[in-house]
């Protein structure tokens, strides 16, 4: 009989393979997103398997909900060329099957190596009763600096985002707000004085055209 947790992870690991290939072979870069968001919830869906909750969270708090949506919305802002997004894909393949293989071979050897299961060095350990707490303390002690530095990678990628938006386009048409404030009235606006005879000899043209009509 099948262990269900067996079960959930090959399910787990099936998205998570598909969605990652999703990722690489889709032509459509927003597409390619969406892949990436399915092998995210994939992935939290394994560390809750391994009762790590507090990580899973984590990935689909900061990397679905902030990461990708900021990934979103820079290719969707970018109007990225697609033709040229694609050229080289296959010039590119057997250096990327190799490092596949390669990854894959690792992975096999460490599964299929006696010590991974030893019961005594791989024991699965007992989860802290607040893993939270524990994760926070060691964040905010021996790991402040790095997490400042992850803080301000952060905020360059984001700075980086907001840059590359801001470039010129020619089929745009832009305005500046600094000449539209400093525009006075006497620029826009035209005063012009139209004598009174002027103004009875067109209503007298008018009545004539409307007899002889």
């Amino acid at each position: 009989m099948l262990d269900f947790p067996l079960v959930v992870f090959c399910g787990f690991s099936f998205i998570l393979l598909t969605a990652a290939l999703g990722v690489i072979l889709s032509r459509n870069p927003v597409h390619s997103s969406l892949f990436l968001v399915v092998a995210f919830l994939s992935s939290a869906g394994v560390w809750m398997l391994l009762e790590a909750e507090f990580l899973a969270l984590l990935i689909v708090l900061v990397y679905v909900g902030a990461v990708m949506v900021l990934f979103l919305f820079v290719i969707m802002m970018l109007d990225i060329n697609l033709d040229v997004l694609r050229e080289g894909f296959w010039r590119y393949l057997p250096m990327a099957a190799a490092a596949a293989a390669l990854v894959a071979g690792e992975i096999i050897y460490v599964l299929r190596a006696p010590a991974f299961f030893d019961s005594v060095r791989y024991s699965h350990p007992a989860p802290p009763p607040e893993n939270v707490r524990a994760l926070a303390e060691l964040l905010y002690t021996d790991y402040a600096y790095i997490l400042e530095l992850a803080a301000v990678l952060l905020l360059v990628a984001i700075i980086a985002a907001v840059a590359l938006t801001l470039r010129r386009r020619k089929d745009v048409k832009y305005i500046d707000p600094a000449i539209q404030t400093n525009v006075s009235s006497k620029d826009r606006v035209r005063m012009v004085d139209i004598p009174s005879s002027t103004v009875s000899i067109s209503s007298s043209n008018k009545e004539k055209t409307n007899e002889s009509s």
